[in-house]
């Protein structure tokens, strides 16, 4: 992972155009199987992960294209606005496909190019002298101006190629799993952090930007020359029972006796980690105890199956099991993981009905959980890779009762 940074130095955090030469033949070997003859990249993961160009617009307000025919180098369409960004990729060799066509948002007399409008004649235009006008073409979205195209070549056919990338980025290669791991070390840390900002009487959003602030001075010590996103997010008492959180209640404040949910997630020049833990603040009461204890053991043993060989549904299986057995099946609401990569929820999604057997190096999040109405939520997440043998378990801050119980000096509200 070998890139330069800012000074003009060496720098680390980029993938290798080793990575992005395996990607590139991997693609053609698909395309050669399917007899397309060129793949389209519209979506900004598999942007990112075709070319190593982290996306700085949304594509459905201002369109893009990967484009990797089978038999000729690789090009890029992009808008204007992302220029001076081309040009900083290119200078710090973060980008592998140099050949960039732009398209204006503004019409400018000295400069005959094609405008946003023109989208889909432009990739026309380009596809025609690609020697791509006719034949058989793979998009990995159908959605958007790219469906226009077609009418523009008439010779010209899309077909949904989305799956490709799909199963290519399921497996990660060690320089995609260092940058998970650095990720999962910076979450523990804020973990950490968290922990010791927890105290009765404080507002929640108030601890979640304080470690969110402490994290981002971190992530800047550890990775200058990385592209670092952060989310630090908790729900507390009763609202925890809710997964995703509840519409209103920004002001909720951290009680004596609530139970915690938090979730701490890095994304370091874009691979995702999962980080979550229940915490208390004082000591639990008995069924808070025995719910987080459950909570606790399904997770172990879900990571536990996250093993060459064993199937997803095994891994959904152990969890559930355990529930079961501790009288808390009913209060469970969501497959037990999903999963991680370029995306915070990749592909396969389906992990509680889905018989493939797992593969060497991918990577889930593991977080099997119950929700008690009126009391709260119980749930941890680790980032697990998967191993021959025995799962990696990225994610090592505490999960124990002891470690996730904050006592309360001089008492608190409740």
């Amino acid at each position: 992972m070998v890139s330069r940074d800012r000074r003009g130095g060496v720098g680390v955090g980029y993938l290798s155009r080793n990575v992005f030469q395996d990607r590139l033949a991997g693609i053609r070997r698909a395309l050669e199987a399917a007899d397309l003859a060129a793949l389209v990249v519209l979506t900004p993961e598999n942007f990112l992960y075709v070319s190593g160009y982290y996306l700085d617009v949304a594509p459905w307000e201002r369109p893009v294209a990967a484009v990797v025919p089978r038999d000729d180098a690789p090009f890029l369409v992009m808008h204007e606005l992302s220029s001076n960004h081309v040009r900083y990729a290119a200078e710090h060799a973060s980008m592998w496909i140099p050949e960039v066509h732009f398209y204006t948002e503004h019409y400018r007399m000295q400069h005959r190019t094609w405008m946003t409008p023109q989208w889909p004649q432009m990739v026309a235009d380009l596809l025609r002298r690609k020697g791509l006008a006719r034949g058989r073409v793979g998009v990995d979205s159908t959605a958007g101006p790219i469906a226009a195209v077609p009418d523009l070549l008439p010779g010209l056919q899309l077909a949904n190629a989305g799956r490709i990338l799909q199963e290519m980025r399921m497996v990660k290669v060690e320089e995609e799993l260092a940058l998970i791991r650095q990720g999962a070390e910076l979450s523990d840390w804020g973990q950490a952090r968290y922990r010791e900002h927890l105290e009765p009487g404080r507002p929640l959003a108030e601890i979640d930007t304080l470690v969110l602030h402490e994290m981002a001075g971190e992530a800047a010590r550890r990775f200058p020359d990385y592209k670092v996103e952060l989310r630090v997010s908790g729900l507390t008492g009763p609202n925890s029972a809710c997964p995703h959180g509840i519409s209103g209640d920004y002001g909720q404040v951290v009680r004596e006796g609530h139970g915690i949910v938090n979730i701490v997630i890095p994304r370091l020049n874009g691979y995702v980690c999962e980080n979550e833990r229940t915490f208390f603040v004082g000591s639990p009461s008995k069924q808070q105890a025995a719910a987080f204890e459950a909570a606790a053991e399904a997770q172990a043993a879900a990571a536990a199956a996250l093993v060459v060989g064993a199937t997803m549904a095994d891994v959904d299986a152990a969890a559930q099991r355990v529930f079961e057995q501790r009288g808390f099946g009913e209060h469970i609401i969501h497959r037990t993981g999903h999963g991680i990569g370029l995306a915070g929820h990749e592909y396969p999604d389906d992990i509680a009905f889905n018989y493939r057997p797992l593969l060497d190096h991918e990577v889930f999040s593991c977080e099997p959980g119950i929700y008690l109405y009126g009391i709260g939520g119980f749930r941890h997440d680790d980032t697990v890779i998967v191993k021959k043998g025995s799962a990696e378990i990225t994610t090592k801050f505490p999960r124990d009762l002891e470690s996730q119980t904050v006592s309360v000096k001089g008492g608190g509200t409740r």
